[in-house]
């Protein structure tokens, strides 16, 4: 790392130690690369266990990993494997059930199906189930007509993204995102979608800080939540914390190191030692804001390109709980953050280490 970032690292490392010597955090990663070269690389606090953070410690992130299911679709279609005009109904024929037949890949990416919604019965136990959980998404009646207006799929994303491109690839996204995203970045022990059973003893315990009650304020406040976000599976520590739904393949959300995220985002935008993920063209392509409106889940109005979040100079994700992960092509810098403690309210601590991060740079 150079030394022109020695003070940035210090501000950075100091903030998430006075994090977690506050009680406001437990464990804390946070990493970031500048044209392709690390420059930020802190952690802090212990896993849950008693254990402190290293580098590689692997977090639960919940849908921060959004980004990394869109990434891996990116460089397939890099490949030349999918389009993002396929119509999901011609690789995946029982998804044109109740006038889907029209629903492509694109609109899957933008949250613009129309099948946001889970059975109010789903359980964990089923989510361990891909067959069955695609059977069930594959059933539903849209919301919407596809692509006229978009809404957070906050479950759904990842198994209708997903089996699309395991009936065109005849690769599970877990599968393509070792071999041609993690594997060749080197962070193949760092980046995952269901959590080998080798290494769940690396994955740190979440905890809570007010995230309950906030739960409880969504589900009394937004009519649609609990269609989206069903009770027995709404994201919190009970949930991310169960070996079954960390060994299980749901890609809407996922288990990582902020190293191997801010990685990722570095390999989009250019190469990171040799590797380059898509092209500068693609990459100005699925950034584009694609839809802009009013989310039908959360109704204000969001913008997204082609599996990300867009805004103020950066694409990305972000993750129930606080875990992070976006990209600044005009700055050519990627940040990432990981935590263990579920928390709402008093400010955003990830989000303010990232404005730090982008602040620093920008100056520079």
């Amino acid at each position: 790392m150079s030394g022109q970032w020695d003070g940035l690292r210090d501000r950075v490392q100091q903030t998430i130690e006075d994090l977690v010597a506050s009680g406001a955090e437990t464990g804390v990663q946070v990493s970031a690369y500048l044209h392709g070269e690390p420059i930020v690389e802190a952690y802090a606090g212990t896993d849950g266990t008693g254990r402190p953070v290293t580098a590689d410690t692997l977090f639960p992130s919940f849908s921060t990993a959004k980004g990394v299911t869109a990434t891996v679709v990116h460089v397939l279609a890099e490949r030349g494997e999918l389009d993002y005009g396929l119509r999901l109904a011609d690789v995946w024929p029982e998804y044109a059930a109740h006038g889907k037949s029209g629903t492509t890949l694109a609109h899957a990416l933008t949250h613009a199906t129309g099948v946001p919604q889970l059975p109010a019965d789903v359980t964990p136990a089923d989510f361990a189930d891909w067959d069955r959980m695609c059977a069930l998404i594959a059933a539903q009646a849209p919301q919407w007509e596809p692509g006229t207006r978009q809404g957070y799929h906050a479950w759904t994303y990842g198994w209708i993204v997903g089996e699309t491109v395991r009936r065109a690839t005849g690769r599970t996204l877990a599968q393509a995102l070792a071999e041609q995203v993690a594997g060749p970045l080197g962070v193949g022990g760092e980046l995952f979608f269901g959590v080998p059973e080798a290494e769940l003893g690396r994955v740190a315990r979440l905890g809570e800080h007010g995230w309950q009650p906030a739960l409880a304020y969504l589900s009394a406040n937004l009519p649609h939540i609990d269609l989206v976000v069903p009770p027995a599976v709404r994201p919190d520590a009970a949930l991310g914390n169960r070996p079954e739904f960390l060994r299980a393949d749901v890609p809407a959300t996922g288990t990582m190191s902020a190293r191997a995220a801010a990685r990722m985002y570095a390999a989009l935008l250019g190469a990171v030692d040799g590797v380059r993920l898509i092209s500068p063209e693609r990459l100005a392509r699925v950034t584009a804001v694609a839809m802009d409106g009013p989310d039908w889940v959360f109704g204000q109005p969001v913008r997204r390109s082609l599996g990300y979040a867009v805004e103020d100079g950066h694409f990305g994700s972000s993750g129930s709980g606080g875990s992070l992960a976006y990209a600044f092509p005009q700055l050519g810098l990627a940040v990432a953050a990981t935590k263990n403690q579920m928390s709402f309210g008093d400010g955003d601590p990830m989000e303010q280490l990232r404005e730090l991060i982008q602040t620093e740079v920008a100056a520079h």
